[in-house]
């Protein structure tokens, strides 16, 4: 088992046991490379949000995946996951030895990562779409700008805080 990850503890790096196989490799160099010569990408997150740009490669060299619930968090919509999500460290690595082992399920949720990439990350399906928006709203702008309540929130209180610098200048000043 190859274990890829930027800044290891040294905690992490007494984990490596070549006689066993459990190597930790650290920062990986050239990702493409990883995923195309790995059969099964684990990902046991238990933090985040968002899309996990590891997954998503994963599925894009074909590589399918364990993760827990919040690494697949809106990571594919309704669809069939590309291999299994389990929260539960048992079940997690049990899994990871199905999903390892069984070439049937191995292809399946391999099928699973190219439908993902296809139906929710297509550049095609989206680009149009994405760019008529932008469009839309360079040219609405001002009414965009009126319903924007967060986007209002954090400018005020940018320009507040510069309020506050001024006056803190003014009496170190004094």
């Amino acid at each position: 088992m190859l274990i890829y990850g930027a800044y290891s503890t040294e905690k992490v790096l007494q984990l490596h046991n070549a006689k066993d196989g459990f190597l930790i490799k650290g920062w990986a160099e050239n990702s493409s490379d990883t995923f195309k010569n790995s059969k099964v990408c684990l990902a046991p997150i238990q933090f985040g949000a968002g899309l996990k740009g590891k997954l998503i490669e994963a599925m894009q060299y074909g590589t399918p995946s364990v993760t827990t619930s919040i690494g697949a968090e809106a990571m594919h919509g309704k669809l069939p996951w590309n291999g299994f999500i389990d929260d539960n460290p048992e079940k997690f690595s049990s899994s990871a030895v199905q999903l390892y082992t069984n070439k049937k399920i191995w292809l399946n949720a391999q099928q699973n990562g190219v439908t993902i990439i296809n139906r929710c990350y297509s550049k095609e399906r989206f680009s149009i779409k994405f760019l008529k928006k932008i469009k839309f709203i360079q040219n609405n702008r001002f009414e965009h700008r009126l319903h924007n309540f967060i986007g209002a929130m954090l400018m005020r209180h940018t320009l507040r805080s510069t309020k506050y610098l001024s006056k803190w200048i003014e009496e170190k000043n004094k």
